[in-house]
């Protein structure tokens, strides 16, 4: 039966067996493959939608419904532990991700309970029969007593004794990411103000598309035009699209490779580096150290053009680089194999470096909605190593009177301050908010810490030095 016609779905029509529900059939797939192959949802979600040729609404639903579960994960594990009288670890893990499933549609969504209960039992007794679909029935009708605030009332640690507990549980944070925050945002976390429910708040959401339109192929208002977005406030190259605007690589302008998709926070640093005041003049050598998958490389690369100016790319892991070489296809950047940290390439040579080091991801937890459930807080130490010796090798290659900038997708200060600040006692420090102009809201400097709640960027950590 084609989309779209005959009876609707999950009803039966005469002489007919109920059509399956794909959207949800394709976001249970997700669960399963982020549950059992350690998938990365953005990675496999693209395909499932494929296999079930889904598009538009119906992928748009599929991506909203398996990218909300996962990110809610915590929130709806605790309110399905009330609801079921016996652990968690003892439920099959298909029936709990179906229980997932059905329980963020009844408190996260505006699908009608009886919609959310149906569908997800009958998806279950059609994989695993009469008697599973009654279990998940009468949990799921549990649930559906009590909305999400009254949940959240229930379960959370009350606001006046814990409120950092309070904003983690209601925002589905683990509280060692919600303390990270916290620790960023400073006085304004938890005192005049309470920022950090308005950090969290935002990371929980759904987050909107952006799009970098590559300099010299399409203007941003271009882009907008092409793609029914909207230009983004700050970097003169983004494009905003809402959540659910479908499958974005079938979008003529990303399909001819006018547009790539990146975040309007990293389009700022990477622009950041490129307006950088030099000692001397800027040769037009610029090396991006850690470029996977290539998003920056791009940017970089087509500003580099205009000027007739060459770029080096490094990336340690061979898939990986050649995702920056298809990237940058046409463009003058060079892309090398290699370790960062020892990369044979010239000391003193590259007027400007970037290094976008490896980090937890915990400032783009928005756009990866499993990431929050699989980063432990032991994982920082071993990558704040990392990126110090990414840094001491960024600072070796880069010619005196050059301009570093160091760029981390996370707000935990050892990632951040941390390696930044025993970098730069060698180095002279640029204040970085004067190369992000029209920015507003960047903190006292001389980094910058962009958030989702203030620029509706990802949470971006920046810092500038210019060697001696």
């Amino acid at each position: 039966m084609r989309r779209g016609s005959g009876p609707p779905r999950g009803r039966q029509g005469p002489g007919r067996p109920p059509e399956p529900d794909l959207p949800r059939t394709a976001a249970l797939e997700l669960l399963a493959a982020v549950r059992t192959r350690d998938s990365y949802a953005n990675l496999a979600l693209p395909a499932i939608l494929r296999r079930h040729r889904l598009r538009d609404r119906d992928a748009a639903l599929a991506t909203e419904l398996g990218y909300g579960t996962l990110r809610a994960r915590g929130l709806l594990d605790a309110v399905l532990e009330a609801c079921i009288d016996r652990p968690l670890a003892k439920v099959e893990p298909p029936l709990l991700d179906a229980l997932r499933l059905g329980a963020y549609q009844l408190l996260r969504t505006r699908v009608p309970a009886h919609a959310a209960v149906d569908t997800t039992v009958n998806l279950v007794r059609g994989e695993a029969g009469s008697r599973s679909a009654g279990f998940v029935n009468a949990v799921l009708r549990k649930v559906g007593e009590r909305d999400e605030a009254a949940w959240v009332e229930r379960l959370a640690p009350p606001v006046a004794d814990d409120p950092l507990g309070h904003a983690a549980f209601a925002h589905s944070h683990p509280r060692w990411i919600a303390q990270a925050f916290a620790d960023a945002l400073g006085a304004r976390a938890l005192g005049e103000g309470a920022e950090l429910d308005a950090a969290l708040a935002a990371d929980d959401s759904r987050p909107v598309v952006h799009l970098l339109a590559r300099p010299g192929d399409i203007t941003a208002e271009e882009l907008a035009l092409a793609t029914g977005g909207t230009e983004g406030p700050y970097s003169p190259y983004a494009v905003h699209l809402d959540p659910g605007s479908g499958a974005i690589g079938d979008l003529d302008a990303v399909a001819q490779h006018l547009a790539v998709v990146q975040d309007e926070g990293s389009q700022l640093v990477a622009l950041a580096l490129t307006r950088a005041r030099l000692t001397g003049e800027d040769t037009g050598r610029w090396l991006d150290l850690c470029a996977g998958p290539g998003g920056k490389a791009v940017l970089l690369g087509a500003l580099a053009a205009l000027d007739d100016m060459t770029v080096d790319a490094v990336e340690v892991g061979e898939q990986r680089a050649d995702l920056v070489r298809r990237a940058v296809d046409g463009l003058p950047v060079t892309v090398h194999t290699a370790d960062g940290r020892a990369a044979p390439l010239a000391a003193d040579a590259y007027d400007r470096v970037l290094v976008d080091a490896p980090c937890t991801g915990l400032g783009a937890l928005r756009r990866r909605p499993e990431a929050r459930w699989r980063r432990r807080p032991e994982d920082v130490a071993g990558l704040a190593k990392l990126q110090r010796e990414l840094l001491a090798a960024a600072l070796r290659h880069v010619r005196p009177g050059g301009v570093v900038a160091y760029v981390t997708c996370s707000p935990h200060l050892a990632e951040t301050h941390g390696v930044f600040t025993r970098a730069a006692r060698g180095a002279e420090v640029l204040d970085a908010r004067v190369y992000l102009p029209g920015v507003p809201d960047l903190g006292d400097g001389p980094t910058v810490q962009l958030w989702p709640h203030r620029h509706g960027t990802d949470a971006m950590f920046l810092g500038l030095l210019r060697r001696t």
